[in-house]
């Protein structure tokens, strides 16, 4: 697995480079966005009942509790203890971190503490660790024995020295912000006047005032998607709508290098190519369900609205409800006649497949994948009959009422074979069969078909965040706590609900 995950180039937004060629990649998505243009909105569809209508009951019930804790489980055992890197997937004998993991990770123990899986002073302990290591390892402009550059963090790290893990790692603007999204919420969460939290605020600040934002704007207004000492800075920027709000936000409200407020504006401007309507859901579109569900994980966007949101008359939040009913929709007409799809069968963002190869099922040829960004929406369909626990994971927040079946459904339907010591594995193909038996009239227990041994972090954050976030909204509200949140919303134009104090 290393030779094709070291090299992964997991910058979103555009999804340029999901895959082991990144710059072929790049091109190709680039080109795929050139085809949104001529997109034509859509009328709104109704809007589904209300989220928080789900039962206390059901957000505690057994499943839900053993699914969390499993998941938190990951982080805690994945992480070196000395470091507090965190690896790109775990288990596995492969030896690079995923610098966004440790973000997720961060943001983990503060959950672990509130759900009783772990002591307040392990959380410290652990958190301590990872904060002095990032802001003591090396930065420069050497193509190794660096960890970062002007703030930014390389994507991926060698889990114990924290250097660079090899050539085909770029200093990477959305890792870098997942990053800090753990390290904002660190420094709100340990608030207690001791001297272990206040040297983790202490260090937060100082990680998040090193962020050189405007180094990045190597395009502007935009900013740049990475930066590698051999190629410079990536030729692609982060516009358009995806994962990529957070990284706005922090750059806007930065107190030492910020970009203009303006930005923003500019960013929602290219929103336009990618709105319309797929399966009955008229929304901003971004195909898999990643892009709807990073930068939420932290910022709680139900009720605060923005220029863009204002004239559409919903806000983000919303957005993500609606991309993940048209998922489910999309799933039950299943136009390419995936094995199992249906109500409370689906998921499709980025994640790891069972390979590219080519292989007759049913009497038809078939092609998958490895790693990649699957995903349904107007603005494109890569689908190979994976499904990745993670997207209705993640999106449990947005839409219980079909996440939540969804999820338990993978479960009971699939067993031990997904569903393990970590929770959920990243993803799983019932159409790709592993023995002789593909028939259609074979049940899941019948057939032996690929399912991933290994979960990755950057899937395990969003299911461990927005299931607490749906449970208590405990991230949501730590992170209401930190200024320089409230700040970036606030340049950016957003009002309402709880930014003006509402409920």
């Amino acid at each position: 697995m290393i030779a094709g995950m070291k090299s992964r180039f997991r910058a979103h937004g555009a999804l340029t480079g999901l895959s082991r060629n990144s710059s072929r990649r790049r091109c190709q998505w680039a080109a795929v966005l050139l085809l949104l243009a001529g997109m034509v909105p859509g009328q709104s569809s109704v809007t589904k009942a209300n989220p928080y209508a789900v039962s206390a009951v059901q957000q505690e019930r057994p499943f839900v509790e053993d699914l969390e804790h499993r998941t938190f489980n990951w982080f805690w055992d994945a992480a070196n203890p000395d470091n507090g890197l965190i690896p790109d997937h775990y288990p596995s004998n492969d030896t690079f971190t995923s610098i966004a993991a440790v973000g997720f990770g961060l943001t983990a123990y503060g959950i672990g503490v509130e759900r009783g899986y772990i002591s307040r002073d392990q959380a410290v302990e652990r958190t301590l660790a990872t904060l002095r290591f990032l802001e003591n390892a090396p930065q420069s402009d050497a193509p190794d024995g660096a960890t970062g550059v002007h703030g930014f963090y390389y994507h991926f790290l060698d889990r114990q020295s924290g250097e660079r893990f090899d050539h085909g790692s770029e200093a990477s603007s959305v890792d870098t912000t997942l990053l800090l999204g753990g390290v904002l919420f660190a420094q709100s969460y340990y608030d207690h006047d001791t001297p272990p939290e206040r040297e983790i605020r202490s260090l937060a600040d100082t990680l998040y005032r090193r962020v050189d934002w405007t180094w990045m704007q190597a395009h502007r207004p935009f900013l740049s998607m990475g930066w590698t000492p051999d190629g410079h800075f990536l030729p692609y920027d982060w516009d358009g709508y995806n994962e990529g709000m957070l990284i706005y936000l922090l750059a806007i409200a930065s107190p030492t290098h910020p970009i203009a407020a303006s930005t923003w504006q500019s960013l929602t401007g290219t929103y336009d190519r990618q709105w319309g309507t797929f399966q009955g859901e008229t929304l901003v579109n971004f195909a898999p369900l990643f892009g709807h569900q990073y930068s939420h994980s932290w910022v709680d966007f139900r009720g605060i609205r923005d220029q863009w949101n204002q004239s559409r008359g919903f806000d983000y939040f919303e957005n993500s409800r609606r991309a993940t009913y048209a998922q489910r929709a999309y799933a039950k007409v299943n136009p390419g006649g995936w094995r199992d799809y249906g109500e409370n069968i689906w998921g499709l963002t980025a994640c790891n497949g069972p390979g590219a190869v080519t292989k007759t099922v049913d009497g038809q040829v078939r092609s998958f994948e490895g790693y990649k960004a699957r995903g349904a929406g107007q603005d494109y369909i890569t689908d190979d009959g994976t499904i990745a626990p993670t997207a209705a994971g993640g999106s449990i927040a947005f839409a219980p009422e079909i996440a939540l079946p969804a999820l338990e459904e993978m479960k009971n339907r699939y067993g031990a074979r997904i569903y393990n010591r970590y929770g959920f594995v990243d993803a799983f193909n019932p159409s790709f069969p592993t023995n002789e038996d593909s028939s259609d009239t074979a049940s899941p227990q019948q057939i032996s078909y690929w399912a991933d041994t290994a979960q990755f972090g950057i899937d395990q954050g969003p299911i461990l965040l927005m299931i607490e976030n749906w449970r208590s909204g405990f991230v949501w509200n730590t992170m209401k706590k930190n200024p320089y949140i409230r700040v970036g919303l606030t340049r950016a134009g957003f009002s309402g609900g709880w930014l003006d104090g509402q409920r």
